[in-house]
């Protein structure tokens, strides 16, 4: 076949691949390289295209491991890479399109060979290929140069100083590409490494002093979003109709190692897939949080996530300490204009994520800006369409709120943005609501959500740290969140009831109660309707009474349940006892949201009071109750006392009248009554060892989302692979 071959299948009979990998030394100075080089080739950007190519040449790639020792030839193909990208940038200047094109060919080649040496062999193994000379079998010199770090460094530079134009830009996402290959090893261990070839040339050595400006220039690939040149601007001669064509150098050379051939019969045209607006900016992202969680070095902390957590402002003229290495400056308004535009994506996120958590300069500067709106909406916008994301994605948001909750400014100036007609809010229209009063909204259908699907108490208790940061300021609550602050509140009142009666009366079937609940709608908004109130009341009263006996003890007996603690001799609960603690959670805290909004900012919002009332006769039945005894006062005093005046205001009175009349009585009511309570705060704190959870999830989003890359997903062994 040889070097017309223009399908997959050909590829490892081509003659130019079975010299390299074979067992004949080619020094780097023979004119083999250039013929070596002169391909042209679509980069496969699809996962079957991808998976194809692997397949094609893995039996070359095997080759190579078993040849190698005796030829050297890995070592001398990195070395032409290496001594060509010295003239890279003067070639990017000439704009020298043969030069760049047949670089590129070399770090494409070495990038498929280098993934199949990390997958297929140890550390160990794979250092020694790179430290290979030419030279007999069994002989070992000790000066032997370490290849793989000159690879490495040459990368960064790359990487950093190399200008981004159109002739550049595939070059640039291939060096980028190949750093991710090259900390692709964690993919193949269960374990999270500690240490690595990774640890070793990243974090001392040679490629230190690139760290900064490596992070810096990642970030700006992020911030610019550059697109792919147009196909008659980039460097790669372009393909005829006609399929697999050469391109002839100067020197005449024969086709090169690649034609472009035909994959799966759609030849050069673009992937079936929608291809990413900008493979660079996607790349240097997943480069980048693959950097910034690597663990630490036994003798030194990681350097990339010290310049994350340090870097600053451009317009900020204060000189860094100098306990602060890797400092640099970065434009804020670009990155947060970045940020915000791309949050439909996992990595992006988990950026925002990253840089809120670690970053005080970026937090501070974000809490400022009089546009957070920009920034919370497409938060809330996946937290709304929790069912299409995937959990990290979810927990990832969900984060970001709860570390912008723990800043009373930012509780504050979120009900003083208005928004107009939320499209994506589909369960009832919104013409007009506070950015506040959203997001409360979502984040209690969130809740709602992982209570009657997921059932995950980190989630759900993270949601309810949010709303409860947020409580002390809710400021003129839009009349359909003050409702479903409530309502929710009631839901879980009337579950609890339900599960006691399981409890203490498992023979007596409460009919009616089951009746009540089976007719909740799927989003948990309201019973259908609520007659049985009295029976309620009564169970209420009876259940009440046996609590002082018998609660402790079902709790106790719930959460040695729940963590498996039980004796032999115990007989275990049903789901719906082990529910209870979860439930008595969620009530007690709702109750302190409510209780807090009322205590600090009553008069701010009529609409709560409103929604209080209406459902005063449930609230009414938990006044007594050991569990919730305390925080009810509060709660009864106001019911009491605006339940009071509108008996004096007379029947028959329309919401705008009731609404008036609460709002004469919040001046009214003497605010010395409302006994006072520890202010509701929380704050984020990370997990012991967060490597344990953000490392296999930085690298899932390298498998899924990484440009040109691909992985036989029965390799994986650092995370579960989901079935196709």
């Amino acid at each position: 076949m040889g070097s017309n071959s223009s399908r997959i299948s050909d590829l490892p009979k081509n003659e130019y691949l079975k010299k390299l990998s074979g067992t004949e030394s080619v020094s780097e100075n023979d004119p083999f390289w250039n013929q070596l080089l002169s391909f042209s080739f679509s980069a496969p950007t699809s996962s079957t295209e991808l998976k194809l190519l692997e397949e094609a040449t893995i039996s070359v790639c095997r080759s190579l491991v078993e040849n190698n020792p005796r030829t050297g030839n890995l070592g001398a193909l990195i070395k032409v890479f290496l001594s060509r990208t010295k003239e890279l940038k003067l070639s990017a200047e000439c704009q020298n399109h043969i030069f760049i094109w047949q670089t590129h060919n070399a770090l494409f080649i070495i990038c498929c060979l280098l993934k199949v040496f990390i997958c297929e062999m140890s550390e160990e193994e794979l250092q020694l290929h790179f430290t290979y000379e030419e030279k007999p079998l069994g002989s070992y010199s000790s000066d032997s140069e370490d290849l793989l770090e000159e690879l490495v460094c040459c990368l960064m530079q790359l990487i950093t100083d190399i200008p981004l134009l159109d002739i550049t830009y595939e070059i640039s996402v291939e060096a980028i590409s190949t750093m991710v290959v090259f900390l692709s090893c964690q993919l193949f261990h269960k374990e999270v490494l500690r240490q690595s070839i990774s640890h070793k040339y990243l974090m001392r050595g040679r490629c230190l002093p690139y760290t900064s400006k490596l992070v810096k220039t990642l970030l700006y690939n992020f911030i610019r979003q550059e697109k792919p040149p147009p196909p008659g601007a980039r460097v790669f001669p372009q393909p005829s109709d006609g399929g697999g064509l050469l391109y002839g150098l100067a020197s005449g050379v024969a086709t090169g190692l690649w034609t472009v051939f035909t994959l799966g019969g759609v030849g050069s045209k673009a992937a079936a897939a929608p291809e990413l607006s900008s493979p660079l900016a996607n790349q240097s992202l997943l480069l980048l949080l693959v950097l910034a969680n690597l663990t630490d070095a036994t003798d030194a902390p990681n350097p990339y996530r010290q310049a994350i957590m340090s870097f600053k402002n451009t317009q900020d003229n204060s000189p860094f300490p100098s306990s602060i290495p890797h400092a640099f400056q970065i434009n804020f308004n670009s990155l947060y204009t970045a940020l915000c535009e791309q949050q439909t994506s996992d990595q992006a996120t988990l950026l925002l994520y990253t840089l809120l958590h670690q970053n005080s300069n970026i937090r501070t500067y974000m809490l400022a800006r009089t546009d957070m709106e920009n920034l919370v909406l497409p938060i809330l916008e996946i937290l709304y369409h929790v069912e299409e994301r995937n959990s990290h994605h979810v927990y990832m948001a969900l984060i970001i709120l709860l570390i912008l909750t723990e800043d009373d400014g930012f509780n504050r100036s979120i009900h003083e943005v208005i928004l107009k007609n939320i499209t994506w809010y589909s369960e009832r229209v919104l013409t007009e609501i506070s950015l506040g009063s959203l997001l409360i909204l979502v984040v209690i259908r969130t809740i709602q959500y992982n209570m009657t699907r997921t059932r995950d108490k980190y989630l759900h208790t993270n949601c309810l740290a949010a709303l409860a940061n947020m409580s002390a300021q809710f400021r003129s609550l839009h009349q359909y969140a003050a409702q479903r602050i409530i309502s929710y509140t009631c839901r879980h009142l009337r579950r609890y009831v339900y599960v006691l009666d399981k409890l203490y009366f498992p023979h007596s079937h409460c009919s009616t109660l089951q009746h009540c609940f089976s007719s909740l709608s799927d989003n948990g908004e309201e019973l259908l309707s609520l007659t049985c109130s009295h029976v309620l009341r009564s169970y209420a009263s009876s259940l009440f009474s046996l609590l002082s006996k018998k609660h402790n003890k079902v709790l106790e007996q719930a959460t040695q349940s729940l963590r498996g603690s039980l004796s032999s001799n115990d007989v275990p609960l049903p789901d719906y006892a082990q529910d209870l603690n979860v439930i008595e959670e969620v009530i007690r805290m709702m109750l302190e949201i409510i209780n807090s909004c009322l205590t600090n900012s009553l008069h701010h919002n009529p609409n709560l009071v409103y929604a209080l009332l209406y459902k005063r006769d449930l609230f009414e039945q938990f006044q007594t109750h050991p569990s919730f005894q305390d925080i009810m006062q509060n709660i009864d005093l106001v019911i009491t006392f605006f339940s009071s005046r509108l008996l004096q205001a007379g029947a028959e009175l329309s919401v705008e009248r009731v609404l008036e009349i609460i709002k004469q009585g919040v001046v009214a009511l003497p605010k010395d009554r409302l006994k006072k309570f520890p202010e509701l705060k929380f704050k984020y704190v990370e997990e012991e060892q967060p490597e344990e959870f953000f490392i296999p999830y930085v690298w899932s989003l390298v498998y899924n989302s990484a440009a040109g890359l691909y992985w036989n997903p029965q390799d994986i062994q650092l995370f579960t692979m989901d079935s196709d």
